[in-house]
């Protein structure tokens, strides 16, 4: 039985874990996974992004670890802003990775941000080894909340801290009137046009819906080891920020 119903809600109609599902996933998506990600927010993902390390900066982190790390947009942005002495991206998927790889040299970043299969869940890192953890849309997509972001409290040291962006259902009526109409018409346009995977743009919005924002998430980082949460909300309330200090 599931603890959380985003944990519940899978891409494909198939036997196979979440994990499983999830790795397929993004591999079959890695090469228009950037394109499609900047046209769905209209750009906004990059501001959000840049939103988040700028309030991370006041903690001048030099450890990172970039979780769900995807192509490595979170984590370049990072390298990029906060100058840390090692910064590690870990994901389920090569193929999102590898394209993470390529961006990082050629941006000649290869010295300062690497990238190693790790399940979010079950990371092999040690404890108290991170001054910072960074996720960017990733955390919805882990078979397991509790454990995986008990699993980020374990490796950051003590008063490290979390920076998750995760997208969200505004909970203002005007806003989410324009929300569904975006997600149920315009998204499934866009993702035939772009992608080689519809099913992977239907699992984005049932994720999103299911995730627990907002309160309920203050309280499940709480939960899992963190002491003291700060919530924001982005763009008509589509993306929210979480900052969690161990």
């Amino acid at each position: 039985m599931s603890e959380f119903k985003c944990e519940e809600v899978l891409p494909y109609d198939s036997k196979e874990s979440k994990k499983e599902q999830i790795s397929k996933m993004f591999d079959r998506i890695a090469g228009a996974y950037d394109p499609m990600n900047h046209l769905m927010s209209l750009g906004q993902d990059r501001r959000w992004r840049r939103k988040a390390i700028e309030r991370l900066a006041s903690f001048s982190p030099k450890r990172i670890l970039d979780v769900a790390t995807g192509t490595g947009d979170f984590a370049i942005v990072a390298g990029l802003s906060l100058n840390p002495d090692y910064l590690l991206g870990v994901d389920i998927s090569e193929g999102m990775m590898n394209v993470g790889r390529e961006k990082v040299q050629r941006l000649g970043l290869s010295d300062k941000i690497s990238f190693q299969y790790e399940d979010a869940t079950e990371l092999s890192l040690p404890s108290d080894s991170f001054d910072a953890v960074t996720v960017a849309f990733g955390v919805r997509n882990f078979s397991s909340l509790s454990k995986g972001l008990s699993e980020i409290c374990r490796v950051l040291r003590k008063e490290g801290v979390v920076a998750i962006l995760e997208m969200t259902e505004p909970e203002n009526w005007f806003f989410k009137i324009g929300y569904k109409l975006y997600t149920k018409l315009c998204i499934p346009i866009l993702a035939k046009i772009k992608s080689k995977d519809q099913l992977a743009y239907d699992y984005l919005p049932n994720s999103i819906a299911a995730f627990p924002q907002g309160e309920r998430m203050r309280q499940l980082l709480l939960s899992c080891g963190f002491s003291s949460v700060e919530i924001k909300k982005f763009t008509m309330q589509t993306c929210t920020f979480y900052l969690a200090v161990k």
